[in-house]
This record gives C-alpha cells, sequence and structure tokens, in this order.
C-alpha cells in the first residue's frame, strides 16, 4: 500500500517538476530541504544572499518539511529522479540512503578545501562516515546526558552522581516516593541504550549482521529496569511518553535524575524557573556513555550541480552563520571555534547551559546507540516493539529479549 502510494505521488511529483523547470528554464537551481525548521526561514535567506554572490547564475529553492514528512517527501523525490541537491538529514538515516547510492561522497571536497575540513570539532566527522567516505558534515548537535535535581539529592542523603548501574538504581530508590520518582529517561533513537551499555550490553555485533543483546547482562538489566518502574523508583513516563512528557515530568521538580538530551533540559528549563546551576547538577551518565541526536548536510548524488550544492553547505557551516545557530538555539554545532565562543559567552549569564554545553561535546570514545546500518530503523523498531511490555511488566524480561532477538535477526536478513 505504502509502495503504491509513494509510486504515486513520485508521478505527480515528476509532472510538477517538468513545470516548474519549463517555468525556470532562464536560470539553473539548486534545491534546498530542511527538517523542520521553519522559524530559521530568514537566516537562510541569508545563506542564499551569501551564496548568490558566487553563483548569481544560480537560484536555490528552500523546502522544509516536517520530521514526520520529511522521509517520505525525500523518497518520492528520489523515485521521480529529482531529489533536492542538498539535504538536512537527522540521526543515521543517512546510511540508508548512502547504501542505496543516492548520496554524493563529500571526502573529495574535504581534501580539496582545508578550511572546510578543519572547520569541525576533531572526530565529528566520524558520525556521518562509513566505507571511508565521508557522507555529511554537522549542522547541529546535541548528546544525552544525566541531569540531577540537587534539591531531591540532598533530601535523600545523596552526596555524589552516580558511577555505576547499580549506584544509579539505588539513587533512584532513595528519591523515590508519594509523588515523587528517582529516574527518568527518553525513549526514541536509542536514547535510553546508555542503561544497557553500562553493563556490557551492545545492540548488534561489530559488523551490525546479528543481534548481540540477548545476554544474560541484558536480562539482569532489563529486569533491574522494570523492577524499578513498578516500584515508582523509574518514572514510567521513560517508556510511555515521548518528548513533552517526560521534559515536563522533570521540569515538576519531582524527578531525581533526567537522562536526556540538552535540549530536553533547556526546554524544561524554560517551562520550571528552579531550573538553574544551584538546583540541577550536569554529569556524564555511568560510564560516560552517550547517544547522539545529531543533523548534518549531504548532497543527492544525482544532483546536477554538486559544486555549488557544496558551496552552499559551506557557508551554512561557516564561522558566520554557526555563530548565528549556536546563538538562537543554544546549541553545538560541531564547528569547533564557533562553539568555544558559545560556551565562554554564555558562562556569566547562564552557567548551568554553558557546563551543560561543555560537556555536550562528542567524545567519540564512548559514543553508543548509534548504528550506521541502512537497517537502522528496522533493528529500532523490532527491538523496542518487543522490549516495552517488559519495561512496564507485562511480559517477561527473557521471553522479550529471546522475542527481540528473532526479530532484529529477522529484520537485519531482509535486503
Amino acid at each position: 500500500m505504502l509502495r503504491k502510494l509513494l509510486l504515486g505521488v513520485a508521478a505527480a511529483a515528476i509532472g510538477l517538476t517538468m513545470i516548474d523547470v519549463g517555468a525556470a528554464s532562464a536560470k539553473d537551481k539548486i534545491t534546498l530541504l530542511t527538517w523542520n525548521l521553519p522559524v530559521y526561514g530568514d537566516k537562510i535567506k541569508g545563506w542564499i544572499e551569501d551564496f548568490h554572490k558566487k553563483h548569481p547564475d544560480i537560484d536555490v529553492e528552500w523546502i522544509d518539511k516536517k520530521g514526520t514528512d520529511w522521509a517520505t517527501f525525500y523518497q518520492t523525490q528520489l523515485a521521480a529522479g529529482t531529489p533536492p541537491d542538498v539535504i538536512d538529514v537527522q540521526g543515521a538515516l543517512w546510511a540508508q540512503y548512502a547504501a542505496d547510492g543516492d548520496m554524493l561522497d563529500l571526502t573529495p571536497y574535504l581534501k580539496k578545501d582545508p578550511d572546510f575540513a578543519n572547520r569541525f570539532t576533531p572526530g565529528a566527522l566520524d558520525l556521518w562516515q562509513s566505507d571511508g567516505k565521508t557522507w555529511m558534515v554537522p549542522w547541529y548537535f546535541t548528546r544525552t546526558l544525566l541531569y540531577l535535581n540537587k534539591r531531591m539529592m540532598r533530601a535523600a542523603g545523596i552526596a555524589k552522581a552516580p558511577t555505576t548501574f547499580d549506584e544509579l538504581m539505588a539513587d533512584a530508590k532513595k528519591m523515590s516516593g508519594e509523588g515523587k520518582s528517582g529516574f527518568l529517561t527518553t525513549n526514541f533513537d536509542w536514547l535510553y541504550w546508555p542503561l544497557f551499555k553500562m553493563n556490557g550490553v551492545d545492540i548488534l555485533d561489530k559488523d551490525m549482521s546479528k543481534a548481540a543483546f540477548n545476554t544474560p547482562a541484558a536480562q539482569k538489566t532489563l529486569t533491574a529496569l522494570a523492577d524499578a518502574t513498578k516500584s515508582g523508583a523509574i518514572n514510567n513516563i521513560s517508556w510511555t511518553g515521548r518528548w513533552v512528557e517526560p521534559n515536563t515530568a522533570f521540569a515538576s521538580g519531582n524527578v531525581g535524575m533526567y537522562m536526556s538530551l540538552s535540549s530536553a533540559l533547556f526546554w524544561a528549563a524554560s517551562k520550571a524557573g528552579w531550573i538553574d546551576d544551584k538546583n540541577v547538577e550536569v554529569v556524564n551518565a555511568p560510564g560516560g556513555w552517550w547517544v547522539p541526536s545529531q543533523h548534518g548536510w549531504g548532497v543527492s548524488k544525482a544532483s546536477k550541480h554538486p559544486d555549488a550544492a557544496v558551496d552552499l553547505i559551506k557557508i551554512a557551516t561557516s564561522d558566520k552563520w554557526q555563530t548565528t545557530m549556536a546563538s538562537t538555539f543554544s546549541i553545538l554545532t560541531l564547528n569547533k571555534d564557533v562553539d568555544k565562543k558559545l560556551i565562554a559567552n554564555i558562562k556569566s549569564e547562564d552557567p548551568l547551559k554553558s557546563k551543560v554545553l561543555d560537556l555536550d561535546q562528542p567524545d567519540m570514545s564512548t559514543i553508543t546507540g548509534y548504528l550506521k546500518s541502512a537497517k537502522e530503523g528496522r533493528v529500532k523498531e523490532a527491538f523496542w516493539g518487543a522490549i516495552q511490555p517488559a519495561l512496564l511488566g507485562q511480559t517477561d524480561p527473557k521471553a522479550a529479549l529471546d522475542s527481540a532477538e528473532a526479530l532484529v535477526n529477522r529484520a537485519l536478513s531482509r535486503p
């Protein structure tokens, strides 16, 4: 059904494209596709003005799509043979397009232009590299950290941040009680995975060909999480909410620890005056494990103007425009000079935010929950569908892991 729908939309898109090209035949054009950022339109117009200084003969069409619509739109454009030239892609979705041969390898451009290559935080490009090629470059970035409610910690007699999974669970229990829970996390895009990695559990084997998580350590971890959820030590919104729900729960002041993205903390802080450097401590999760959430820029391989497309990306990731991005959204850009200035500039006015952003910088040695695989989406859906009921006490943890293993291996075996 979905395939028929996509093909139908693609056919319509071909017709629209033909009309568009006919109307704009006097001038070449590239298309820029962004992911749910309509509020940034004035800044993007600034990029385009800078682009026209170098390419006065090429127009830029900007299209923005909601996250729920982005992949479908891009897929239909690929099917029509008219994909946007420059694409803003979230997470590991790029791996699917790279594996399908739909993306341009940016390695030659990075080698040719040292200023372009060297502007990025050391190790950052690894997020978008596979098979010796670089498929994307950074636009903006956040990752999971652990946020501690110091008022609840003091009330529970807890003097320091947990350094192991067992300490985390023990502290969560101490801080729970009527109307209060000790720990909260978010469950989409593997953001909860540090809880498993703390105990040495990996999602897949090294060549990402089969499940690696069905181990005694995983069963022990899942059982502990389910028991803590049942007792109230872990807020069950961790496993049922999405974004607003867990952020709102932490903003209430009744959660002891929150493991999520820096953007989640900033969202909660905008709703709760108590969240500041006096009442919240920010640390890495035990073991230093973290899961990224990032957006990067890539170029569709079918672009008729790949050099111009890369020039637009160079403008978007320049010090000038990334300074605007960083200050507008208080987020890292993985442009090393821009991020360094951002953290320093806000230190006096917002010490908590400055510390969060400082810790947010990626240490690639402790990344987890990030699969550079074309089948990442399938694996994520198969695993979560089997594990969520166990976390909520609805199924046996061992049975859930067995089911998840079978489903994930089946997903990996499909072409």
